[in-house]
Parts: structure tokens; C-alpha cells; sequence
């Protein structure tokens, strides 16, 4: 078990996180409209980056996955039985390589952003996880809830995921008596051989 005496205040404070630029709708002229409407665009880009994230863990599709990504990510996990922390695309790419296989199935949703646009290149996230885990492997499920925070870089005109961070709300892990019996099993088609 992670050491939850040590466990951080999850508050934007505890975070790191920052108030971005206000979403005021600007008193100037085309130009300062233009950049309103960026800002905008900006959020926007922001939140389908983080939901094509999840998307692509769950079907284990690295391709697109390390595409979302800065070359120098930095990954940092906390949960009620492991803590994860890792520096790079593809040293991260790997790891998630090896555990959506075709012997497990996930199940992530990240819901209510909270997006702060720092600067034209510099943003940050907070978003709610739940999700659900079977590992075949192991007849294990886990289900919970988390908090991620995440900061973000535009570059060459795209929004990357530069740290993505969380920590539980809650975890339940669960030892299995038999392997589900799944009447639609994606990675068992598509994942990586075990």
C-alpha cells in the first residue's frame, strides 16, 4: 500500500495548479477578440487531447498515445497499492505496452476539466478519473476514482500532455474466484501478445 500518511491535499494549492488567464471576454478590439477565442480553441484542444488519452489506453493504440505526448513526459502514479513514476514518451509507452495486453481490460473516463491557459504555449488540467482494471493474468479487478493534474505545452501549433500526475481517491482491489467471461474483448483481438 502507497504510504497515505504522506498523501498530499488534493486543492489546486497541494497540486501545483495555478489560476490561468481569466475567461473574460475582452473590452478591445478584433485583435484582442482573436485571442479570446484562441484561448477558447486552446481548451478545447486540451480536453480532446486528454480524452483521445484515455481512449488510447484502453485500446492499447501506442501509435496515437505516444503522439500525445512530450518527449520528456513525466509520469508520476499514486494509488492504494503502487506509486509509478517514470521520465520519458517511450520509456512510459513501454510500460503501458506490457499491461494492455490481450489478457486485461480497461475501463478510464476523465470527466470535469479544469483548464488554466497560462500563456499561448502553457496550460495545466485537473481532471476526475474513474475507472475499472481486470488482469486476466492474475484474476485481479481494481476499480476507483482519482484526481489527475496534468501541465501542458503547445508545440508546432499542438497541445502535448508535458507531466501528468494523480493520485487516488479511493481503490478497491479484488482477487477474482474465476476469469470473466467477456462477450466483447477488444484487446483480445488487438492487444499485445502476453
Amino acid at each position: 500500500m502507497a504510504d497515505q500518511k504522506n498523501q498530499r491535499v488534493l486543492n489546486k494549492a497541494g497540486m501545483g495548479i495555478s489560476d490561468g488567464i481569466p475567461l473574460n471576454a475582452s473590452q478591445g478590439g478584433i485583435e484582442e477578440l482573436r485571442k479570446d477565442i484562441q484561448r477558447l480553441m486552446d481548451i478545447e484542444a486540451i480536453k480532446q487531447l486528454k480524452h483521445a488519452y484515455f481512449r488510447c489506453i484502453d485500446t492499447a493504440n501506442l501509435d496515437e498515445l505516444g503522439s500525445l505526448f512530450h518527449e520528456d513526459v513525466l509520469v508520476h502514479f499514486v494509488g492504494g497499492t503502487y506509486e509509478w513514476s517514470l521520465t520519458g514518451r517511450q520509456a512510459y509507452l513501454d510500460s503501458i505496452g506490457q499491461s494492455f495486453n490481450r489478457r486485461a481490460v480497461g475501463h478510464h473516463n476523465g470527466h470535469g476539466p479544469e483548464i488554466q491557459i497560462l500563456s499561448d504555449n502553457e496550460a495545466t488540467g485537473i481532471w476526475y478519473l474513474a475507472d475499472n482494471m481486470w488482469v486476466m493474468e492474475y484474476n485481479a479487478f481494481t476499480t476507483g476514482t482519482a484526481i489527475y493534474w496534468d501541465r501542458y505545452v503547445k508545440e508546432n501549433g499542438r497541445w502535448l500532455i508535458r507531466e501528468t500526475r494523480y493520485e487516488r481517491l479511493y481503490e478497491l482491489n479484488q482477487q477474482l474466484d474465476d476469469e470473466p467471461r467477456f462477450s466483447s474483448h477488444y484487446l483480445g483481438v488487438h492487444g499485445a501478445a502476453v
